[in-house]
């Protein structure tokens, strides 16, 4: 049977005008990524100084750094990483290990797919009205808990598909050796997971690291250092937002510095999650 040269030539042409578009747009969003990243390093390493480190915000005109706002931010994303991370293990573990295929296990599923897509403002808002009203004002404990209900779906979401991998005969070996179900999870089947674990971890950190709209309404800023969680506390996207919105050239350089820790501290995360994921594989 032979078939019609024009039919070859159209399926051809349609081949590579679709490989053409997908190439324009992979260029395109490489592009303007591209252009974002040089904006950044231009600006921010022009910014960028020991005295960004070791000094806390200034007032407009004088000279110091965003060391207030960097202690701030490792406290409320660690605080909130403690937190999420041993519900977001165990919830996965059920998801993975007990209720696979169950009612329940899929109405948590949706529950956490909606969580993990929700915008992280409507979050915010959520605590705002569940911690923030009744304590009567704003804490780095609200902005902890904000930031660990956004990290808790990935961590969930990650620990589930982890698990999964892992091979049903591994469990069965280990079950008709005499291992309780429970010891098998923490002797096998965490063990085999355990680096895409805690890629997901690394991954959860990432992605709260940059939250700005949640902590407006939960931890707010403060202009002062401070290890105090009851009170208050700055936060480097908050301070990169007021300084970038403000008039000062001083500020908006302080800025431009911060954008570039975050956006550095962010590229090392993935890099070493990717990396974690990479070694598990092989």
């Amino acid at each position: 049977m032979t078939i019609d040269p024009r039919i070859v030539r159209r399926r051809r042409l349609a081949s590579r005008l679709m490989m053409g578009l997908c190439v324009g747009a992979a260029l395109a969003a490489l592009a303007v990524l591209a252009s974002i990243l040089l904006k950044l390093l231009a600006r921010g390493l022009g910014a960028l100084s020991w005295r960004v480190l070791v000094e806390p915000t200034p007032p407009p005109g004088s000279e110091g750094g965003l060391s207030n706002a960097i202690v701030g931010s490792l406290l409320m994303t660690g605080i909130a990483i403690l937190l999420a991370t041993p519900i977001g293990v165990l919830t996965g573990t059920w998801l993975a290990e007990y209720a696979r295929k169950s009612r329940l296990a899929e109405v948590v599923r949706f529950i956490n797919d909606t969580l993990l897509s929700a915008p992280s403002i409507i979050i915010g808002l959520y605590v705002y009205v569940m911690v923030v009203l009744p304590s009567g004002h704003f804490s780095g404990w609200a902005g902890a808990v904000a930031l660990a209900l956004i990290a808790i779906p990935v961590v969930v979401r990650t620990t589930e598909d982890m698990l999964v991998l892992v091979p049903d005969q591994v469990r069965e070996a280990a079950v008709a050796l005499g291992m309780p179900v429970w010891r098998m999870i923490v002797r096998v089947t965490w063990r085999a997971a355990a680096k895409g674990v805690l890629t997901g971890v690394l991954l959860a950190v990432a992605r709260v690291s940059g939250e700005t709209a949640p902590l407006l309404f939960t931890a707010l800023n403060n202009q002062f250092s401070t290890w105090n969680m009851a009170h208050p506390m700055p936060s480097l996207p908050v301070v990169i937002f007021q300084f970038a919105m403000s008039p000062y050239k001083d500020w908006q350089e302080l800025a431009w510095a911060g954008a570039l820790l975050i956006s550095a501290s962010v590229l090392l995360l993935n890099i070493a999650a990717r990396n974690m994921a990479s070694r598990g594989d092989r």
